[in-house]
């Protein structure tokens, strides 16, 4: 194993071409106020695998790819399964 760091987050976007954006969510504990504060991050990650929007994958960071891509998709934690009906504007 390297020393590269490794995120787990939600794919938000599979729009462009070998590239999705990937929600990062953390939870954590103001330190004065004492209440839970939700922060999220969305980051370009470089996608050979063919990552679906909903997949929970890892990402691991890299050489900077372009502009915006320092991340890639490693592996798939999690495949989101759709329905027919989902997704259809009513």
């Amino acid at each position: 194993m390297n020393n590269r760091r490794r995120m787990t987050g939600v794919v938000t976007s599979n729009k462009m071409t070998k590239t999705v954006v990937v929600e990062i969510t953390r939870k954590y504990r103001h330190p004065l106020y004492k209440k839970v504060v939700y922060s999220s991050q969305r980051v370009k990650a470089h996608d050979e695998i063919g990552c679906q929007v909903g997949d929970e994958v890892r990402i691991v960071e890299t050489r900077p790819l372009s502009r915006e891509k320092r991340w890639a998709v490693e592996t798939v934690l999690k495949r989101e399964t759709r329905t027919a009906d989902q997704g259809v504007g009513e």
